[in-house]
């Protein structure tokens, strides 16, 4: 009898001490969490091969269905997380390539009003991400708001820009009432290269 392929996920590492405005204490305290992801996707991924082994696969058995759903959970926490992490450096300072500026205005008119649009969206109410996607069938960005991490994602786009609102990113070093101050620290701290590099692959059809 076949046996279900596992896939082991282990957690990345990011040098970001010494960001402006988003203190390494908030960092290491996201890290562990984001480490718990990955813990529990891998978890997910064993238990659900099990059930499987056992011929328990059915959308009828509750514990099955119940797995099944929180690997999405799980998942997106994980991978957004990465993307989260990965589009920021302690090194910032660069600014929007040509070719983003150029992007974002085909939806917004300049940079700044996408940028506007974006902060507005992680600005509302409730956790959740604010995630500038790439549409590569009509080559397009634009701003959307993730809630639960796998509510909220459009199927086939690609993320370009992700900002985790959830309040973990932030409350060790603003007040709840403070989510903008956090925004504008996240700008500070965005690695425009990176950006760079998901839009440039994500036009060619690959990912980064």
């Amino acid at each position: 009898m076949a046996t279900l392929a596992q896939q082991s996920y282990t957690p990345k590492k990011f040098d970001l001490a010494g960001l402006q405005g988003i203190s390494d204490n908030t960092l290491q305290v996201h890290f562990g969490l984001y480490e718990g992801y990955v813990k529990n996707t891998n978890l997910l991924h064993e238990q659900l091969a099990e059930q499987v082994k056992a011929g328990k696969a059915a959308g009828a058995d509750p514990h099955f269905a119940e797995l099944t759903r929180r690997l999405g959970f799980e998942y997106n926490g994980m991978v957004l997380h990465e993307y989260y992490f990965g589009n920021m450096t302690k090194n910032a300072g660069s600014q929007p390539g040509s070719d983003m500026q150029d992007a974002v205005a085909g939806t917004h008119g300049d940079f700044d009003t996408w940028k506007k649009d974006f902060s507005a969206v992680g600005g509302m109410r409730g956790v959740g991400w604010a995630i500038a996607y790439f549409d590569p069938h009509v080559q397009r960005i634009s701003n959307h708001w993730v809630t639960l991490h796998e509510v909220g994602n459009v199927a086939g786009f690609v993320p370009l820009l992700v900002m985790d609102v959830w309040e973990h990113a932030f409350l060790l070093d603003y007040k709840p009432a403070e989510r903008s101050k956090y925004i504008e620290s996240f700008f500070a701290n965005v690695d425009w290269n990176v950006v760079q590099r998901r839009l440039d692959a994500a036009k060619a059809g690959r990912t980064v």
